[in-house]
């Protein structure tokens, strides 16, 4: 038994938590919506009403945030985690935040003895609701193995990839494969909507053989029948392009096809499609191609 404390249960953290519950944590969370904090103890983890009462006691403080303001705020600012926080604490955080923001947090952290790690996840709602995330982390060795029972309760695949900072530049690579390969399966639809061929048939043909992936398994059902209620919002992606993009110039590295994403992406926020799911980037392509509605 471990005593931890989860801070943001949101569409991701929520779930996480339940799962650290279930694999015999003690779990206090803490959420500004307190319908949240309350559905967690139902769950059988227990309720905070503030950061401070939540990290209480606790072994490992865990974060799971939007962006990186919240992380700021959560973690740094007046009230927040490391105003409280225990020397030797292990603090997790698995938003998916810019590389040097997870530095400015490692910093601080071990300037109070803290011991930090970047962890963003992939996976979207159902795999933290199914515990089969891919996390990626940022950190030491040590401070990676005394997470990994963490990591087991919440997910599949986690992987140390790098000092701190490491795992956001992974979870930015992450993000522009799969909002690429949304662009692609997108337009692959169109291309074989608008030529009057069985598109379930032709993506079921595509899943089988080199052209296969996560989301064309995962995803080509939802989005024939345009079924966009989110598991990923598009205005969380936008986000997370904003980083790939801001990695890309701290690398000085080009990545045309990302600009291009980022330009769908923006693009679908720009149409009102910022609640969705990412795979409503079908809709941009759609309306790029004077398909709309059909």
């Amino acid at each position: 038994m471990t005593d931890l404390a989860f801070i943001g249960l949101g569409i991701m953290g929520a779930p996480m938590a339940r799962n650290l519950v279930r694999a015999g944590f003690t779990v206090t969370g803490y959420d500004l919506d307190a319908a949240a904090v309350a559905r967690l103890a139902e769950d059988g983890g227990k309720a905070a009403g503030s950061i401070a009462d939540a990290i209480h006691g606790a072994e490992i403080v865990i974060t799971m945030l939007p962006a990186d303001p919240h992380v700021e705020a959560v973690v740094l600012g007046e009230g927040g985690v490391f105003e409280t926080i225990k020397p030797g604490t292990l603090f997790i955080d698995f938003s998916t935040i810019k590389p040097e923001t997870s530095q400015k947090v490692a910093e601080a952290g071990a300037n109070q003895g803290v011991r930090v790690l970047d962890a963003p996840v992939s996976g979207g709602e159902a795999g933290a609701v199914n515990a089969v995330l891919s996390i990626m982390a940022g950190g030491t060795r040590a401070d990676f193995d005394a997470a990994k029972p963490v990591f087991d309760a919440v997910g599949k695949v986690a992987a140390l990839v790098g000092p701190h900072g490491a795992g956001q530049v992974v979870k930015a690579a992450n993000q522009l494969v799969v909002g690429g390969t949304y662009a692609l399966v997108a337009e692959a639809i169109v291309l074989l909507e608008a030529s009057g061929v069985d598109a379930r048939a032709g993506l079921d043909v595509l899943a089988g053989g080199l052209a296969a992936s996560r989301i064309l398994e995962l995803k080509r059902e939802s989005m024939l029948a345009r079924d966009f209620r989110p598991g990923f919002r598009i205005d969380l992606h936008h986000k997370d392009m904003g980083i790939v993009l801001d990695a890309a110039r701290q690398a000085e590295v080009s990545l045309p096809f990302g600009h291009q994403v980022a330009a769908l992406v923006q693009a679908a926020r720009a149409q009102g499609l910022g609640d969705s799911d990412h795979s409503a980037l079908l809709s941009v392509v759609e309306r790029l191609s004077g398909r709309e509605g059909n």
